[in-house]
């Protein structure tokens, strides 16, 4: 009888579809951390970009009646926003552009 996943685990498949870093996997654990580091950082600033929007557009469109500031706060939160979500599929991203170029 054969079994299609007879010497593989769990660890297998999970192994196989999480990142490994693509053309940063000769970087030494140092490099690794200083570069997690970074983008938490970046994240980190582009939150605080959306949350001053959503303040400044809260702020504008109640308080101070001021429509300019209330369409900038949008502005700022969709900006911020993209940030976010760009930077955390940065290590997908390479992933998958490096395995396609391998």
């Amino acid at each position: 009888m054969f079994l299609a996943a007879e010497k593989g685990d769990i660890t297998t498949i999970i192994g196989g579809i999480a990142p490994d870093w693509g053309p940063f996997g000769s970087l030494g654990n140092e490099a690794r951390v200083m570069i997690e580091v970074v983008m938490a950082v970046a994240i980190l600033l582009c939150l605080g970009i959306a949350i001053w929007g959503a303040a400044k557009q809260r702020i504008g469109a109640t308080a101070l009646r001021d429509t300019f500031s209330a369409e900038q706060g949008k502005g700022l939160i969709v900006a911020g926003l993209t940030g976010v979500f760009i930077i955390g599929s940065l290590g997908t991203l390479f992933t998958i552009v490096y395995g396609m170029a391998v």
